[in-house]
C-alpha cells in the first residue's frame, strides 16, 4: 500500500443438483434449496451472525469475536478499525513513521485477508457529537486513488468517485459527508447523493440532522440557509447565522446587530435582548434570551414572560423550563412559577419516557413524572427508551420500571438472559429464570450477563468473569477499580477509554 501523511485519524462455487428430475417442480424446488444452501465466496467484507471488536494485547492490536475467540492476532503497533462489528472490515495502520506523519494503511477480513486493494489508502469516516462520544459512518468508507478521495460501501462498489481533494464530516450530523473541490465545499451522503454542490466557502450544519439544512458562507464572507433539496432558505447577505431556529425562524448578526428573522427575511424580533439563547418549540411563543449575563424568556412582540435571572434557561417542554441559579437547578413555568426547586446538581428531560431526572451532589437520582411528583429515587444505571425502562440501583438492589413508574421483573427486561443476578448474605450470586441457583453465592460484586452471555464477577477485589451457563471463563485476577464500565467477552475486559470500544487482556 502506499504512504501518505497522516489523516486524523470470484469466485463462484459450481452447484452441483443431485435430484432425481420425476416433475418441473421438483426441479424448481430442487433449484431455490440449493441457492439457499451454496453461497458465493467474497474477499470483500460481509455480514455475518458474528460480532467483532478490536483487542489489545502485549502492546498489540487484533480483532477478536463475542465469544472471545482471536479473529486477527494482536500483532500491530495501531489500533485496528472496525467501521461497522458486525461485517469483517477491519482498518489496520501500520508502518507508522511520527517524524514525518506517515504512514500506510490496509483492509483485511476475517480470514485475514488484504482486502479492497484498489486504492492507495482506506479509511473509516468518524464522526462525533458535542460530548465527544464517537461513530463511524454506516456502510461507507473514505478512499484515495491518485491523490483524490472517493468513497465505497462495505461490499466495495463505488459510492462517489475519487475526484475529491478531501471528504470529511460536519461534526455531530450523521450521513453528511464534506466533500471538497477546487476549494469550494458541498455534501454528499452515504449512498452517492449530491445534497450541495461543491459551490461554497465553508459550509456547517443548522440543526442536528442532514434533513435540517445547512448554513454556507459565499466568497464575499456573507452567511445563508440552504435546505437539504438545495433550496435557498436565506440569501447570503448576514455576518453570523446562528444554529437556532424553529417555526420558521432563525437567528441572524446583520449590519452588526443579532434579530430574529422570518424564512422571507422579515424581521420578527429585534430588540429588548442582547442575545438570542433559543427558540421556542411553541409556534409563535417566543424566545429564550439573554441580558446582563442572564436567562428569561420574551414573546415574539417582545413582552417579556420570564425575567432575565437566572444563570440557563433550557426549554424541557411547552411551557415548561429547567433553570440554573448558581450552581443548583430547579424547574419553572411559563409563568415563573417554581414547579421543583432548586435544590438539584442536574435536571434532564426525557422526552421518550417524558420523564425528569434530577441528580444530587451524590449521584442519586429522583425521578419525577409530568405533575413533578417524587416516583423513584435511587442511582440512575440506564434509561433504555427502545425498551421502555430504566434502571436504578436502590440500597443493594437493581431494580427496573417501565415508564409508567411499574416496576418490572428483572426476567421480563432482560428476557435474551440465561442467567440473573441475585444477592444473598451480602455476596452475589446467579439464578436462573425460574430463580434456582446456577452460581453460589460466593462473588463480592457482579454485574448483570450483557448481550454476548458473560457476567462479570469480583472476589477479593479482582474481577474475572462466567459465560451463560454460569462456568468460569477468566478467574478474578484483574484490578479494574478506576475502569468506568465493568465488562468482559470471555477473558477480555473492556478497556478504559469506552469512545474506542476495544478489550484488552493484560
Amino acid at each position: 500500500m502506499s504512504r501518505g501523511k497522516r489523516y486524523e485519524e470470484r469466485k463462484l462455487n459450481k452447484k452441483k443438483v443431485f435430484a432425481v428430475i420425476l416433475a418441473i417442480i421438483v426441479i424448481i424446488m430442487s433449484v431455490f434449496i440449493i441457492k439457499g444452501i451454496f453461497q458465493k465466496e467474497s474477499t470483500r467484507g460481509e455480514i455475518t451472525s458474528k460480532t467483532y471488536f478490536a483487542a489489545y494485547k502485549n502492546n498489540k492490536w487484533g480483532v477478536i469475536d463475542e465469544n472471545g475467540n482471536t479473529v486477527i492476532e494482536p500483532s500491530y503497533e495501531e489500533m485496528m478499525i472496525i467501521p461497522d462489528n458486525k461485517t469483517d472490515i477491519f482498518l489496520c495502520t501500520y508502518d507508522v513513521d511520527f517524524d514525518t506523519g506517515e504512514y500506510s494503511t490496509k483492509a483485511l477480513n476475517s480470514k485475514n485477508e488484504e482486502i479492497f486493494t484498489d486504492y492507495s489508502k482506506i479509511e473509516a469516516i468518524s464522526n462525533h457529537d458535542k460530548n465527544n462520544n464517537l461513530w463511524y459512518e454506516d456502510n461507507v468508507l473514505k478512499v484515495q486513488k491518485d491523490g483524490k478521495w472517493g468513497t465505497i460501501n462495505f461490499e466495495g462498489k463505488t459510492v462517489l468517485n475519487t475526484e475529491y481533494d478531501s471528504i470529511d464530516v460536519i461534526p455531530g450530523v450523521e450521513n453528511a459527508l464534506l466533500i471538497q473541490k477546487n476549494g469550494k465545499y458541498g455534501v454528499a451522503d452515504r449512498e452517492g447523493r449530491i445534497i450541495l454542490d461543491t459551490n461554497y466557502a465553508e459550509i456547517t450544519n443548522l440543526g442536528k440532522t442532514n434533513r435540517d439544512g445547512y448554513i454556507v458562507k459565499d466568497d464575499a464572507g456573507l452567511y445563508g440557509i440552504v435546505d437539504s433539496s438545495k433550496k435557498v432558505v436565506l440569501q447570503n447577505q448576514y455576518q453570523e447565522i446562528e444554529k437556532i431556529y424553529g417555526n420558521n425562524l432563525y437567528v441572524v448578526t446583520q449590519d452588526g446587530k443579532q434579530k430574529v428573522i422570518n424564512n422571507n427575511g422579515e424581521d420578527v424580533l429585534t430588540q429588548g435582548f442582547e442575545q438570542i439563547a433559543a427558540i421556542l418549540k411553541t409556534k409563535d411563543q417566543g424566545v429564550i434570551y439573554i441580558s446582563n449575563g442572564k436567562y428569561g424568556v420574551m414573546n415574539l412582540t417582545g413582552e417579556v414572560l420570564i425575567e432575565a435571572q437566572y444563570d440557563n434557561l433550557v426549554e424541557a417542554k411547552a411551557n415548561i423550563f429547567i433553570a440554573t441559579k448558581g450552581e443548583k437547578q430547579g424547574i419553572v413555568d411559563i409563568e415563573n412559577n417554581e414547579k421543583v426547586p432548586f435544590q438539584y446538581q442536574s435536571i434532564t428531560y426525557n422526552e421518550t419516557g417524558d420523564i425528569y431526572v434530577a441528580e444530587d451532589e451524590n449521584f442519586n437520582s429522583n425521578i419525577l413524572n409530568t405533575n413533578f411528583d417524587v416516583q423513584q429515587t435511587g442511582i440512575l444505571i440506564e434509561i433504555n427508551a427502545d425498551k421502555g425502562y430504566f434502571e436504578l440501583r436502590q440500597g443493594d438492589e437493581y431494580k427496573y420500571y417501565n415508564f409508567r413508574f411499574e416496576e418490572k421483573n428483572e426476567t421480563e427486561i432482560l428476557s435474551n438472559n440465561t442467567l440473573y443476578l441475585d444477592k444473598k448474605d451480602n455476596l452475589y450470586g446467579f439464578v436462573d429464570k425460574d430463580g434456582n441457583v446456577v452460581v453460589e453465592y460466593m462473588y463480592d460484586d457482579a454485574t448483570e450477563q450483557n448481550e454476548y452471555g458473560f457476567a462479570a464477577v469480583k472476589k477479593d477485589g479482582k474481577w474475572g468473569a462466567i459465560n451463560n451457563k454460569g462456568e468460569v471463563v477468566q478467574e478474578p485476577t484483574y484490578n479494574l477499580d478506576d475502569y468506568f464500565v465493568i465488562d468482559f467477552i470471555g477473558k477480555w475486559h473492556l478497556g478504559k477509554d469506552l469512545n474506542m470500544n476495544y478489550y484488552n487482556q493484560e
